[in-house]
């Protein structure tokens, strides 16, 4: 009997990161510098072989608007055709809420719970992380990326 696990997506940069959880604690991570939609199908192959996935969740924007798509599309068909609920977040969630690069010196900030675009002159070092303990009530039913922040350049 294949072990039950749930597993969190973060594709909204280079490297991509998947973390393995189980009983809400992370067990195992993947990491590859491929592209998304070369690298996903070969990992979640393995990963079903190994798992018995139950939840998938990622993380939704902001970030490389190419790779949430890659992200969302390739999620969400496993959802459907699996049986398997799919939960989103915001990226901040995943880099204790550090500006994200946009493009040029213009970079993503969550102020409250409003995400918007700032040009910043010094920006920390920002790296997604995957948490050791997963929340899952940080996440949400609504999954569809976050498109609705306003255009950047």
């Amino acid at each position: 009997m294949l072990k039950k696990v749930d597993i969190v997506l973060v594709a909204l940069s280079s490297p991509i990161t998947i973390g393995i959880y189980e009983d809400n604690k992370l067990i195992d991570t993947i990491e590859s510098e491929k592209k998304s939609s070369e690298i996903l199908p070969i990992i979640f192959d393995k990963l079903f072989k190994t798992y018995k996935i139950e939840k998938l969740f990622y993380a939704n924007g902001p970030g490389s608007f190419m790779a949430i798509k890659v992200a969302y599309i390739f999620l969400k068909s496993l959802s459907i055709l699996k049986d398997i609920p799919l939960f989103a977040t915001d990226a901040f969630y995943f880099n204790n809420n550090q500006p994200i690069k946009a493009i040029g010196k213009l970079y993503f900030v969550k102020i409250a719970s409003e995400i918007k675009t700032e040009k910043l002159v010094e920006v920390p070092e920002m790296k997604f992380m995957l948490p050791e303990l997963l929340k899952t009530d940080d996440f949400n039913k609504i999954t569809t990326p976050l498109y609705s922040i306003g255009a950047v350049g």
